[in-house]
């Protein structure tokens, strides 16, 4: 199983980008959601300057965010920097357009700007649509700006059959976020169909536990709730998705829209939910990350559980993990990798970790 890196663009991105590499982390990935994270394609510029191997992502963009044109030339502008190294993830803009109070596009707007910006990407004409005015454009760029020669790899962002039906058509890969359920993916790769080319990333958090560490303590919440929170902030802005949860999600989501002064009805209820989005969570709000949650989205566990649970998602077609690591980033990186590669993890503290580490 490869496993990856993502981020909130922030600066220092950078260094975390050459550690990840240093540990033989397959892939670096910044978010994409511009009301309350950094730009990505400033961020992932100044890692393509100080890397040379790792894939470099943006998971993901959406048609709500960026014209497809305006899109494929940041990725080919990144491509340039990192021929061949350059994942573009897209999606319907879910976080991205609630940030705004807007919901997200829909799946025929996501497949016709993926085939926009594949073409655009690979140096190829593509009919461009403004109001009643059809037209083919393409790059006119000259010199080195943008790099359309090396390929750059496609995800489509997908928790149902419609999004990975379109990765399928597309001969795209999938990502999606938080889905640790096996089954969950035999399907996403069912409505794909065959695509033999394109890989599969999971993202979530994940942490390690020490012999006899409460899996739902402190460290662990705050190792994975961001997670969790994210689940949270969803459900509160969006009631329909609050009603498929249990009692105690149910709970917690009241306790939140409370907490942060706001009703499910609010007009501007997102400008209240999604502060802090993906971020570490705030030690008040551990009381919400509920262990139920915790179980589903995330990978918390022994070395040996984490491993059984990594080898089942493997089976159902996982290609790569990617893990946002939050509290102590560095220190975090080195114990994912120490994991992978059955690297000695327990009874050490984090420095003491980094000379565990087996390059990948």
């Amino acid at each position: 199983m490869r496993t990856g890196i993502v981020v909130a663009a922030h600066p220092g991105v950078a260094e975390l980008a050459v550690r990840a590499e240093e540990l033989g982390f397959s892939s670096f990935w910044v978010y994409d959601t511009p009301m309350v994270h950094g730009d990505p394609f400033v961020a992932l510029s100044s890692c393509a300057r100080v890397t040379s191997r790792i894939k470099l992502g943006i998971g993901v963009t959406s048609p709500a965010l960026r014209s497809a044109p305006a899109a494929a030339s940041g990725f080919a502008s990144l491509n340039a920097l990192a021929p061949g190294r350059i994942v573009c993830g897209v999606g319907t803009g879910n976080t991205a357009r609630r940030t705004l109070g807007m919901p997200p596009t829909t799946t025929a707007e996501l497949e016709a700007f993926t085939a926009a910006l594949q073409g655009l990407c690979a140096g190829h004409p593509v009919e461009y649509r403004e109001g009643g005015r059809v037209r083919d454009v393409r790059f006119l760029h000259s010199g080195q700006t943008v790099n359309t020669a090396d390929p750059i790899e496609f995800v489509v962002a997908a928790l149902g059959s419609k999004a990975a039906a379109i990765a399928g058509r597309r001969d795209a890969g999938l990502v999606s976020f938080g889905l640790l359920d096996p089954a969950g993916w035999r399907a996403l790769h069912a409505a794909r169909g065959d695509t033999p080319r394109a890989g599969s990333y999971l993202m979530t958090a994940l942490h390690v536990l020490d012999d006899g560490a409460d899996p739902y303590g402190d460290s662990a919440r705050d190792a994975v709730g961001h997670v969790v929170l994210s689940l949270l902030a969803f459900a509160a802005d969006t009631p329909s998705a609050a009603g498929g949860l249990g009692a105690e999600e149910r709970d917690a989501v009241r306790r939140l829209l409370g907490r942060r002064g706001t009703t499910a009805t609010a007009p501007d209820r997102y400008t209240k939910l999604y502060p802090g989005y993906l971020e570490p969570i705030a030690t008040a709000d551990r009381d919400l990350i509920t262990p139920s949650l915790m179980d589903t989205l995330t990978l918390v566990g022994t070395p040996a559980d984490l491993r059984s649970r990594i080898a089942a998602l493997a089976d159902a077609g996982v290609g790569e993990i990617v893990i946002q690591p939050v509290v102590d980033p560095t220190a975090e990186m080195a114990v994912i990798a120490g994991l992978i590669n059955g690297a000695p993890l327990l009874g050490q503290d984090p420095a003491d970790r980094f000379e565990n580490v087996v390059e990948f």
